[in-house]
């Protein structure tokens, strides 16, 4: 079993904060993997694990990848200011990560709220991105679609609009030992198994903090409240980087048919769909989830990327 202690943890400070963030590897090239709502750097512990020294024979991934896993703006043990919710500073603080820790470029990859932010970058940071992987996290233009005309999706989405009251949403997800945060992983999943009595006791301990589940939800209130503040204009919304998108087909949030079209927006696209798995496809599937991440990033090897 891994245990947060199986993985560096270091500090750095990037666009005004403390940023904490777990390493696995310490290779030249730079893989950011950024986690979504409600969880914090452990979402990726099954793929840090693949980077780690003598962890997978054969491929030398330490020795080739540098792999951090960031606790986002507001999350776990990063600073929690009052200020820098909206999108367009998210996705800047991952670029003063990829600078601060002496990249041009970076694999980046992201799931859920990780994954809007690493479409940003993408998108508004192109020349930053190397390669893009997506893990259950639409294409922007493809979600504000969705929510316009997609009743079903409307539907799911609900809580965008239940995160805007507040107080209530922190009271309610806080209440009875975070009982809510526990159903929302284990009740959703298709594998019971996913979350061990050690993940939920991580994810509670991190949104327990002064502040944390405050921070957590202003993500939904800033994105509602005053969208992308203009980061977009003038690109099309395109992503030049070959881009990977992981989709678990049983996720009760997103809808399967928010990836139609995505290739509209990132035209060196691959969809990888997994069948019988929630939300939480990277905890749940780990081992289908690291084959689609291994093979993509072999891809850039046999073109001669660096």
């Amino acid at each position: 079993m891994l245990r947060p202690a199986d993985f560096e943890q270091r500090y750095v400070h990037v666009n005004g904060i403390r940023m904490h963030y777990a390493q696995a590897g310490h290779g030249p090239r730079l893989l950011v993997l950024l986690h979504g709502f409600p969880q914090c750097w452990w979402a990726w512990r099954q793929q840090l694990a693949l980077f780690q020294p003598g962890r997978a024979p054969g491929q030398d991934l330490a020795e080739r990848f540098t792999v951090v896993a960031p606790d986002l703006r507001g999350y776990n043990e990063t600073d929690r200011p009052s200020w820098g919710y909206e999108l367009d500073v998210l996705a800047q603080d991952v670029v003063a990560l990829i600078h601060e820790l002496g990249h041009d470029r970076a694999v980046v990859a992201g799931h859920d709220w990780g994954g809007g932010v690493a479409w940003a970058l993408a998108i508004a940071h192109a020349h930053l991105v190397e390669r893009l992987i997506v893990l259950n996290s639409p294409h922007p233009a493809l979600f504000a679609q969705a929510l316009g005309t997609n009743w079903r999706q409307m539907l799911r989405s609900w809580y965008f609009l239940f995160f805007q009251l507040p107080w209530l949403p922190e009271a309610l997800l806080r209440a009875s030992d975070f009982a809510a945060l526990e159903r929302m992983f284990r009740g959703t999943t298709a594998d019971q198994a996913a979350f061990d009595d050690q993940d939920i006791l991580i994810y509670k301990r991190a949104l327990s903090q002064p502040g944390a589940l405050t921070a957590a939800i202003n993500y939904y209130r800033a994105v509602v409240q005053q969208g992308a503040r203009g980061m977009y204009r003038g690109t099309g919304m395109r992503v030049a980087a070959p881009t990977l998108l992981i989709w678990g087909e049983r996720d009760p949030a997103l809808g399967r048919e928010l990836v139609e079209g995505t290739e509209r927006f990132a035209p060196d696209l691959r969809v990888r769909f997994i069948p019988e798995c929630s939300h939480w496809v990277m905890e749940e599937r780990p081992d289908l989830v690291n084959r689609h991440v291994l093979e993509f990033l072999a891809e850039a090897s046999s073109q001669g990327q660096r």
